[in-house]
């Protein structure tokens, strides 16, 4: 099979006093996310999507919520093992469609930004990634973001795209250690190198 699809959804609360993070960008606005992580509900979308193209699993899968490692994680962790998973399987990314669902903040003016943004964690070019928002009219969601995101992947038949794809996800060295730990467990991946973490897993989701 030459393509894979996958869908991902997520949906978060929003809750006061803790930051509003969404496509890997910090926003302005009263409230913040509800989640174990910090809440990036695009994030987790696009790596659902991402996963379930190659049958892989889920977020949940590789990152539980009742682990204390993941508490309040940057969602580039979760992205980066989507990364390594298609890897592996030996795909590519050939474009990424998601739609934001939310009464606030507006989306719109920072679409672009959002856009780059998911494209540069990606390691895609900006015209393969697009970013949409729609406001939950009737439905009673104003309390809660909401993320749909679909994905094309291509098999990857030259070997420099692949190495070219390895580039983009060793390029976040402090997410290596985690990442290959998850993988070693999974898949029986040996790790390339020992990596001192760079930050404390005690105050990660």
């Amino acid at each position: 099979m030459d393509t894979r699809i996958g869908f991902g959804w997520d949906s978060h609360a929003f809750k006061p006093g803790v930051p509003l993070v969404i496509g890997g960008m910090r926003l302005e606005h009263h409230s913040g996310l509800a989640g174990h992580s910090d809440g990036d509900v695009l994030l987790h979308a696009i790596t659902d999507a991402l996963l379930g193209a190659v049958a892989a699993g889920d977020i949940g899968t590789f990152f539980p919520p009742n682990d204390p490692r993941w508490k309040d994680a940057d969602s580039s962790i979760f992205l980066n093992l989507a990364l390594e998973e298609i890897q592996h399987a030996g795909y590519g990314i050939v474009n990424i469609d998601t739609t934001l669902v939310l009464a606030a903040p507006k989306i719109s003016p920072i679409a672009g930004d959002m856009r780059a943004k998911v494209a540069d964690l990606l390691g895609v070019d900006l015209d393969q990634v697009s970013v949409k928002a729609k406001t939950p009219e009737g439905l009673g969601l104003d309390h809660v973001a909401q993320a749909h995101a679909v994905v094309l992947l291509e098999r990857v038949r030259d070997p420099e795209d692949l190495k070219s794809m390895s580039a983009v996800v060793q390029s976040q060295r402090e997410l290596e250690d985690i990442v290959e730990d998850l993988l070693t467990q999974v898949h029986g991946v040996p790790k390339r190198r020992t990596i001192v973490p760079a930050f404390d897993t005690e105050d990660i989701t």
